[in-house]
């Protein structure tokens, strides 16, 4: 459908649209309050894995160094977690880590992974286990990476073995981060041609797949799934390469949402050029994302796996949104999508604390700042969200007189044509 005609159905349609105050409703008891976090980006002091080499090679604007240090500091910062009410933290285990040489384990590795995984769990949370966050070591990029055929078996025997020494814990399991992004990564990296772009989600696919199974051998009622980066508009097209192949074997659907786009600010191109804190982030294309998925998987619940704002630096934004407020806003939209009707289990902010942007320190999304290039002791400063998230868990959700602090978008392309012709107010 031509952009005119969106925006003039949506016109007729804003008539007909749900009350323009419409109240938040509430969330059931068992809901779940999470932060997420990625082990490469975080935990500093990193191993030969790919995106150490990707950084190494003048690629990145910044190298990866220290990054937070998670590493060591990982009991500080699940305190900072457990201290702010939630109930889920996300982290990964990482294969370059674990396996520095082809079939030698490192148990000092271990070791950290086990402790860590445990000072979650005493901390009154369930873990969230990442087995893929787009990293693999350095060995498995010298045979080719996803373009060499031994690596799905590789990776599954790594898979495994993470799987066979955490499932006591019942942890949510993400087997692997936003597929799609993955291989546009790889593909930019230089590490898979275009032409090669099927083979690697074809193998996606099956280790997905057989993983899955694997996790349910070991634990019948597992919560199993892989997480999406939702991409406004084009969403659908992309879930027929992953998403409908493996639909059969996700216990949850587990939607990324972050940049908005909408006839009034079309600078989602922004995230694309690592300017992210240039990109729309309008609250209410959450809620579009979230009710497009649940129409088209609709047996699925949904969870937001990873949701947040960038800013530049520790600066503001430049568009003036505050982290509290547009975290309040999301959780609003989270509650207005529950109240009609769509199954969301559960919401993680991205993230606990600044991390490694994938080439920068430049753009922050933490709940926490760290200064990472200036902060030699990397002090974790709260910001105004910290405040905002520990009164959102305390009271499951915000209150049913609140209001977002931004209106929602007159036509919002997130989800198009249904996010413009059937706007939600």
């Amino acid at each position: 459908m031509a952009l005119a005609s969106v925006v003039a159905v949506a016109v007729t349609s804003l008539t007909v649209s749900a009350d323009v105050h419409a109240a938040p409703q509430a969330l059931p008891r068992d809901f779940a309050w999470g932060v997420s976090s990625s082990g490469f980006q975080s935990e500093g002091s990193s191993p030969d894995s790919n995106w150490t080499r990707y950084a190494a090679s003048g690629r990145t604007h910044d190298r990866i160094g220290s990054s937070v240090d998670f590493r060591h500091r990982y009991r500080e910062d699940i305190a900072r977690a457990a201290d702010l009410g939630v109930g889920v933290y996300r982290v990964g285990v990482e294969w370059a880590r674990v396996e520095p040489r082809p079939g030698v384990v490192d148990r000092a590795e271990l070791a950290y992974y086990d402790d860590m995984i445990a000072a979650i769990v005493e901390a009154g949370m369930r873990p969230m286990i990442t087995l893929d966050h787009w990293v693999y070591p350095g060995w498995i990029a010298d045979r080719g990476g996803w373009a060499s055929a031994s690596t799905p078996a590789l990776w599954l025997r790594n898979a495994r073995r993470v799987v066979d020494r955490y499932a006591r814990h019942d942890p949510y399991w993400i087997t692997i981060n936003e597929p799609f992004t993955y291989v546009t990564n790889e593909i930019r990296a230089g590490s898979i041609a275009p032409t090669a772009v099927p083979t690697m989600l074809d193998r996606l696919v099956d280790v997905h797949r057989t993983i899955y199974h694997h996790i349910h051998r070991r634990d019948p009622d597992a919560m199993v799934s892989s997480n999406v980066a939702y991409i406004p508009t084009v969403e659908p097209l992309l879930d027929t390469q992953f998403v409908d192949r493996v639909a059969d074997t996700l216990d949850f659907i587990g939607v990324d949402y972050y940049y908005s786009i909408s006839p009034a600010d079309t600078n989602a191109w922004n995230a694309a050029i690592e300017q992210q804190w240039n990109a729309p982030v309008a609250a209410d294309g959450l809620y579009y994302a979230l009710r497009d998925m649940a129409r088209r998987y609709p047996s699925k619940p949904l969870y937001v796996v990873e949701s947040g704002m960038p800013t530049r630096d520790s600066a503001g934004r430049p568009d003036g949104y505050r982290r509290g407020d547009h975290l309040r806003d999301l959780v609003y939209w989270v509650q207005r999508a529950r109240g009609d009707g769509i199954d969301v289990i559960g919401y993680n902010y991205w993230s606990l604390t600044d991390n490694y942007e994938w080439g920068s320190y430049t753009p922050r999304f933490g709940l926490y700042t760290v200064d990472v290039a200036t902060d030699p002791i990397l002090t974790r400063r709260p910001t105004d969200a910290v405040a905002a998230y520990r009164q959102i868990t305390a009271d499951n959700g915000v209150p049913a007189t609140y209001r977002p602090t931004r209106p929602a978008e007159f036509c919002s392309l997130v989800a198009a044509p249904a996010s413009c012709t059937e706007p939600v107010r």
